[in-house]
């Protein structure tokens, strides 16, 4: 199930999902030109759309419902969670696997919670596509280079679900159930869910959080990164529909 639901999102979201939509479009105009055209037309103006970054911003502040942790909130809780975003494998720079960006935004609020509040870590991300555990290169950044010890590595989860089950089976049982939960604003609210589905009581503490800015013609132009903001957003939409029919509080 986890391979066929990556295998299927590579083939839904864009780009790769509308760019299929506009090269059926164009084998149809011969035999269906009208609808050829429509499909092919749509196709390219959504994909035109979404790779604006005024587009993007609106899509992530869309699924996003929450706001930075307040100095009076989570001061009941146990301990923090980080949860890992992904690795480069093999970076040549270190001569080893490296947290990727969203992990290194990720860890580095995660390691400054830990020292202001001064609450144990925990570290959850398994192996997707091979290499070392998640968690175990972000843990080894944070001891290292932050200077933060991490309490509790989670290396076998491949996603938000098993995130949540897998830090059950550790934390649960160790009586730490209020965490202070670290992810991206855009991700808060689907892995929020299946944390509280796995029995936490879960504060959020989201890093990068979006808000709605237009600085100037950059924001009304096409752009790489705006694309891969509205992947992320439209991922999550998905994601978060997903823990509707699932029943997730």
């Amino acid at each position: 199930m986890f391979w066929l639901e990556k295998f299927i999102a590579a083939f839904v979201l864009p780009p790769t999902g509308l760019l299929i939509v506009a090269i059926a479009g164009l084998l149809m105009l011969r035999r269906r030109p009208r609808l050829g055209r429509a499909l092919a037309i749509g196709a390219i103006g959504a994909l035109t759309l979404l790779s604006l970054p005024i587009v993007a911003s609106l899509l992530t502040i869309a699924v996003s419902d929450v706001r930075a942790l307040r100095n009076d909130e989570g001061r009941d809780a146990q301990a923090i969670v980080v949860l890992c975003g992904g690795v480069r494998r093999a970076a040549e720079e270190y001569g080893a696997d490296a947290p990727s960006t969203l992990s290194l935004e990720r860890a580095r609020y995660g390691a400054w919670l830990a020292k202001s509040r001064g609450l144990p870590l925990a570290v959850s991300g398994g192996v997707v596509f091979g290499g070392r555990p998640e968690a175990e290169v972000i843990g080894d950044m944070l001891v290292r280079e932050f200077g933060v010890p991490v309490r509790w590595i989670e290396p076998r989860s491949r996603n938000s679900r098993e995130n949540a089950q897998e830090l059950a089976a550790l934390l649960l049982p160790a009586g730490v159930k209020r965490v202070l939960l670290v992810t991206h604003g855009m991700s808060m609210k689907r892995q929020r869910r299946e944390m509280v589905a796995a029995g936490f009581d879960v504060t959020p503490a989201p890093t990068v959080i979006q808000r709605f800015v237009v600085d100037g013609l950059d924001d009304v132009l096409p752009s790489m990164s705006a694309m891969r903001g509205s992947y992320y957003a439209i991922y999550e939409l998905l994601g978060n529909l997903r823990a509707t029919l699932r029943g997730l509080p």
